[in-house]
This record gives C-alpha cells, sequence and structure tokens, in this order.
C-alpha cells in the first residue's frame, strides 16, 4: 500500500481504521480520541423486539463475545495510535464494562502510561430493559500518555477555569447526546446509536491539546470529535468505515462555528449536585464561546472564551474576577453582574443557570 506522504489535515478517510492509519507517517499526531466499537459489536448490531438499537445496556450483551479476535483487533489499532503518537502525544480510549478493561490492560501491555481513567456519569442514563441489573449510568475514559517518559500536556488552567476555578475531577456529570445534537435519519431515527455528547469532546481536547494540534479520531462516527475540534481551532483526521456516517459528519462540520481563539489554552473540578459552573453552559452550548455578555445598564461588555472565562479588553478571568474588575471592587457575584440576549432581552447568567438546575 503506498504511503500518504501529505497529513490529511481537517479529512475524514473512508475505510478501516488500522489500515487508514497505516497510510499515516509516524510521530504525526498530538492527541488521539477512540470510541471503539464494544467488544460484541463484531457480531452486529444488538436490537430490541422493536428493531431500534439499543442504547443502553441489556442482559444480551455479554452473551455473543469473541475475546480472542477482540483482543488481536484492539492491539491493531492500539498499535497504529501508539506509531502515530508523538512522543509526548496522549490517548483517550471511551468504553463500557463490556470492553474498557480489556483495552486498559492491553494499552498498558504495549506501553501506554495511564494518567487517568475518568468516569463519565451520566445526567440521564438509559435504563435496564428487564430490571435484573443496576442501571448503567457510567462509561469510563482512559487518558494515557504515550510513555512513562512522555511530557504530556495538560492544561490545568483551562479546567480549573472551566469549573469555575476549582480544580477539575475525575468524575465528569454531562448528559447523554439529546436534542438537536443528536443526529438523526430521515425516519427520525438515532443515526448513531452511540453518538458521544459535543460537551464530553470539549473538555477532552481543552484538556489534552493546544490549537494548531493534530487530533486523531479512528472510529470517527458522526464527526462529533471532528466538530468540537474545528471549534476549537485543533486539526482534525477521522478514520470512519460507514458512508452515512461520513456523510452525516461533513454535514455538521460546514455548520461549526469557530471559537475565539484567544485566550483558547489559559486554563476546571469537584462536581456538587447544586451547582453548576458557568463552564458547563459554555460547553454544553448554552452560552456559546464568542458571545458577548453585558451588564444589566448594558455599559460593559465582555466575550465569553471556549474555556468559561470571559475577555473584557485587557482584563481576562472568570465571569467573578472580570465583573469585579470592571467595577473596580473587591468581589463580583457574575451570574448576576453579567446578562445575556435572548429573545431580543437581556437576562441574567443566573436565570440561565436556574434552567439547568430545574
Amino acid at each position: 500500500m503506498e504511503i500518504v506522504r501529505e497529513m490529511p489535515l481537517d479529512q475524514i478517510l473512508l475505510g478501516d481504521a488500522v489500515k487508514m492509519m497505516g497510510m499515516l507517517p509516524a510521530a504525526s499526531v498530538h492527541c488521539v480520541f477512540a470510541d471503539p466499537p464494544y467488544n460484541l459489536q463484531l457480531r452486529g448490531e444488538l436490537r430490541r423486539p422493536d428493531d431500534s438499537i439499543v442504547d443502553g445496556v441489556d442482559d444480551d450483551w455479554d452473551r455473543f463475545t469473541d475475546f480472542a479476535a477482540y483482543d488481536a483487533f484492539t492491539r491493531a489499532w492500539l498499535g497504529e495510535c501508539r506509531r502515530l503518537l508523538r512522543k509526548d502525544g496522549t490517548l483517550w480510549v471511551i468504553g463500557t464494562y463490556h470492553n474498557i478493561f480489556r483495552i486498559g490492560a492491553i494499552l498498558q501491555e504495549m506501553g501506554f502510561w495511564v494518567l487517568n481513567d475518568i468516569v463519565w456519569r451520566k445526567a440521564n442514563p438509559m435504563p435496564n430493559f428487564r430490571g435484573r441489573r443496576f442501571t448503567n449510568a457510567h462509561e469510563t475514559m482512559i487518558w494515557a500518555a504515550r510513555g512513562q517518559d512522555s511530557r504530556h500536556r495538560f492544561n490545568y488552567q483551562a479546567m480549573k477555569a472551566l469549573n469555575d476555578d476549582i480544580q477539575m475531577r475525575s468524575d465528569w456529570y454531562l448528559p447523554l447526546c439529546t436534542g438537536g445534537e443528536r443526529l438523526r435519519n430521515e425516519h427520525g431515527l438515532k443515526l448513531h446509536p452511540t453518538q458521544k455528547p459535543e460537551a464530553l469532546l470539549h473538555r477532552v481536547l481543552l484538556a489534552s491539546t493546544n490549537p494548531g494540534d493534530i487530533v486523531l479520531d479512528p472510529f470517527l462516527g458522526t464527526g462529533t470529535t471532528a466538530a468540537v475540534a474545528k471549534r476549537l481551532h485543533r486539526h482534525f483526521i477521522g478514520v470512519e468505515r460507514h458512508p452515512a456516517y461520513v456523510e452525516a459528519a461533513w454535514g455538521r462540520l460546514r455548520r461549526v462555528r469557530p471559537a475565539p481563539l484567544d485566550g483558547m489554552d489559559t486554563t476546571p473540578s469537584k462536581r456538587e449536585a447544586a451547582r453548576i459552573p458557568f463552564g458547563t453552559l459554555v460547553e454544553q452550548g448554552l452560552v456559546p464561546a464568542g458571545t458577548t455578555l453585558m451588564d444589566r445598564a448594558g455599559k460593559v461588555s465582555a466575550v465569553v472564551m471556549a474555556d468559561g472565562t470571559l475577555r473584557c479588553g485587557e482584563i481576562h478571568g472568570s465571569i467573578h474576577k472580570v465583573g469585579a474588575e470592571v467595577q473596580n471592587a473587591p468581589s463580583c457575584n457574575g451570574w448576576t453582574f453579567w446578562h445575556i440576549e435572548e429573545a431580543g432581552q437581556w437576562i441574567p447568567l443566573d436565570t440561565l443557570r436556574g434552567r439547568m438546575r430545574g
């Protein structure tokens, strides 16, 4: 097979993940995000009696597995990922109990160095349909450096800023992909059974990459990684073997509006049930990066950055810090000071926060 000599930046490669990655030059990407097939998907998709694809977990999911074949598949694509990663690059892999433990053991055997396991705790998980197990309400992400000696990137301050100036924790409470973000086919059914929310990828890429970095997703699906990478000024390379998913991903990418670049990598955190950081509103699109906020009187404005900070002239920081500095005050409640335009009216950010709590 002929080797591709130029990196296909901001492109989606249609084909098998391992073969397509094999065409790329070694040490060429900064970060990999992988959402590989579940173990059982080598035998096809599991469907309910009404022929809809199962999006949660059912008791039959464990029964049709081929561990040897899946492990060989895992070693093949992880091997290509390790070859493609730069010395200081990092890998993110997400999965459930069906596959994540096998993947974790294999990547350690291959020389990756585990940095964290992140628990994505789903705010709105699918139920267990037979009622014979606990509701599967989380997925696990492994974040690993290419090797033990890697000087991996971690945008600590960006993560802290995203979480209202509190250190980001390894349990992330985010909803499933729903509403307008969920892509659907002409029949109104989910186009992809496990489409990940953009909020999840926003956090992943903001934490471990810089603008201009190259992010590879070997199982792109409908393009969540590519869409968020474009919004955050990262280059992407996606691989996907399903033509309908590739078509949907390109349609999605055409609608993406890049965020303001200034302050992108300034760098979220303890989550409590009643506490909602401003960064959560940003990453879920309720206050998109680039939005202009005003004070109640309409005399002071600030622009929302991708990491949940604000910029007002030379002043840059959290909604509270910037609000205090523009007033020359010792402190400020940014939730009530800053207002956002909605349907022709300016409402306080606290109104949006209240809706999320509701």
